[in-house]
């Protein structure tokens, strides 16, 4: 049975769409950079783009994407990252749930956390961990959903600040950060978590050129 607070969410978010209607449907878009101009180094790390195939890109729906593969010298295992950037969601391009997509790719969810996790600048950042298997493959995942300066774990919390920063803001732009690893065979998680989380320290201070506040 669904909780209290799940069916108060579906009710505020239900009331105040109507409510968005009313008001029209043109956002406020700050300028922005591409994705495409992301740095393609990252504290040691340097990263080679990946081509994103049109089906993929047709599920996504309106926004900016960008998918690289960084690698270290001397670190045997690469880091992945994906950002999903959508300048507005007001037209029903919404950002999709890695919980939702990743089991009909084949992974399941093998462990899940929230946590609040420091960048290089001593930030706080709250993003959500994962470990997710595929047979005998298994990666580590750190992601979080990016908005107005926010960082934001939970998909519900972050559909709750999507509707109340459209009211306050009449803004709806906002993004999809998943940075991933794979756990090597005889790996501890813990080692590519901290792997992971390192990589992300660096990365998450680069992300208001791309992602406005």
């Amino acid at each position: 049975m669904k909780s209290a607070r799940f069916w108060a969410v579906v009710l505020f978010l239900a009331g105040t769409a109507l409510m968005l209607q009313i008001r029209g449907n043109r956002d406020l878009i700050p300028l922005s950079e591409p994705l495409s101009q992301f740095p393609q180094a990252i504290g040691g790390w340097t990263g080679n783009d990946l081509q994103i195939d049109q089906e993929s890109l047709d599920v996504l729906g309106a926004g900016d994407f960008l998918s690289r593969i960084y690698t270290q010298n001397g670190q045997s295992m690469p880091i992945g990252l994906f950002i999903g950037y959508f300048p507005t969601q007001r037209t029903g391009t919404t950002i999709h749930s890695p919980k939702n997509c990743l089991p009909g790719a084949g992974w399941v969810f093998e462990s899940s956390q929230y946590i609040d996790l420091n960048d290089a600048n001593g930030a706080r950042h709250h993003v959500g961990e994962y470990v997710i298997a595929d047979g005998d493959k298994r990666q580590f995942v750190i992601y979080w959903y990016q908005a107005h300066g926010r960082s934001i774990a939970n998909e519900y919390l972050a559909r709750v600040y999507l509707v109340t920063d459209a009211m306050r803001l009449n803004r709806t732009d906002g993004a999809l950060i998943r940075v991933t690893t794979p756990i090597g065979f005889g790996e501890d998680a813990s080692v590519a978590r901290v792997r992971t989380e390192a990589f992300t320290a660096q990365l998450v201070p680069m992300l208001p050129r791309f992602i406005p506040n």
